[in-house]
């Protein structure tokens, strides 16, 4: 018998589909990138869908329902972003127990609508039902592709990135993992206050650590409400720029250069000094003991865009605010390689957050 954790979430998705067969003329792509591409007519459509598990995904001692919400959205329309697409509908299915009230659900929902406000994405559908096992959501997220100058849709998978091309990523990384790490911490004070505390009044998770919270209230929210990144699209086409691979970086930026370095058949280099990382981001890892960079390439949860463009965007690339070129990719034979700050090599294993691996 083999364990599911030692095939991973990708291992296991490519175990059980690489055998699977497109029989309808509509489906473009499939299995293998951050949407399922369809075709009807002259017409694409993106497909995306992503469950979020209670326990697993998120824990709700500090995730207020309404950021539970948002977040639950925002990871979805995220994948559309990562294909060059703009998001247009959703549906939403939620397993729930009976210790969630309607003003719950409604809050959830508050969340749901602020992020499909924010992008005008409509809510058309979806289920409901019980759940014995705590809170699951599952959304699936429908859009369409940009179109460049002459009106053809342009869809940007993971397999079209060439050696010469700069890689480049959008705002900062390893600020979700910071803000988790934090979180989970401070969750562990309340659970032992409250073993120490038996029999007498309780606290409440949050109580009387606002001063602990003060001066990291970005990481915080970086966890609780990421924002795909749709801004950084626009701009991108405003600037005639057209990304010959995408993805956006939820398991963590290794995870995801390996997944475009194996599925363009090429090799890249990444230099750490040029990875982002946000200020709270590298004080709360100091604070922790923990490698800065280690926190920047392998958190996940920062839903930046990841992408390549050709050589010859350079200039535009570095006009723009908000993104940072990392490195370039190279043949495949050398390999995914990250260029230390004193000029070092190693190589790049993906050892981002894996959901079937066993704590």
């Amino acid at each position: 018998m083999t364990e599911i954790a030692q095939l991973g979430e990708f291992g296991l998705i490519n175990h059980l589909t690489s055998e699977l067969e497109n029989r309808n003329k509509e489906t473009v792509c499939g299995v293998g990138d951050d949407c399922a591409v369809l075709k009807y007519g002259d017409k694409h459509i993106l497909v995306t869908t992503d469950m979020l598990m209670e326990g697993v995904h998120f824990d709700l001692t500090y995730m207020p329902l309404k950021h539970l919400g948002y977040k639950s959205a925002m990871v979805n329309l995220s994948d559309i972003f990562a294909m060059g697409g703009t998001p247009k509908q959703i549906t939403v299915s939620i397993a729930l127990s009976k210790r969630f009230s309607v003003e719950d659900m409604e809050q959830f929902y508050k969340g749901l609508q602020l992020a499909c406000d924010k992008w005008g994405v409509d809510i058309v559908g979806g289920d409901t039902t019980s759940s014995l096992t705590g809170l699951a959501i599952s959304i699936t997220a429908i859009g369409i592709p940009n179109t460049d100058a002459e009106g053809k849709d342009n869809i940007v998978m993971r397999s079209g990135a060439k050696p010469t091309d700069l890689i480049c990523v959008s705002g900062d990384l390893g600020a979700a993992y910071m803000g988790l790490q934090l979180l989970e911490r401070e969750k562990a004070i309340f659970y032992q206050q409250l073993q120490e505390n038996k029999g007498k009044e309780n606290p409440s998770f949050g109580e009387n650590i606002q001063e602990v919270f003060t001066g990291k209230e970005y990481i915080i929210e970086r966890q609780l409400k990421p924002e795909a990144r749709g801004d950084v699209i626009k701009k991108l086409k405003e600037q005639n720029i057209h990304p010959t691979a995408m993805m956006d970086i939820s398991d963590g930026l290794s995870s995801e250069l390996l997944h475009i370095c194996k599925q363009s058949h090429c090799g890249c280099r990444v230099y750490e000094k040029e990875i982002p990382i946000d200020y709270q981001t590298a004080v709360m890892a100091e604070e922790m003991n923990l490698n800065v960079t280690t926190c920047a390439l392998n958190g996940g949860d920062d839903y930046e865009l990841l992408f390549t463009v050709p050589i010859g965007d350079k200039e535009k690339i570095e006009g723009m605010e908000g993104v940072k070129m990392i490195g370039y990719v190279t043949e495949e034979k050398f390999g995914a390689q990250l260029i230390t700050r004193d000029g070092s090599e190693f190589e790049i294993k993906a050892q981002g957050w894996n959901p079937l691996k066993e704590k």
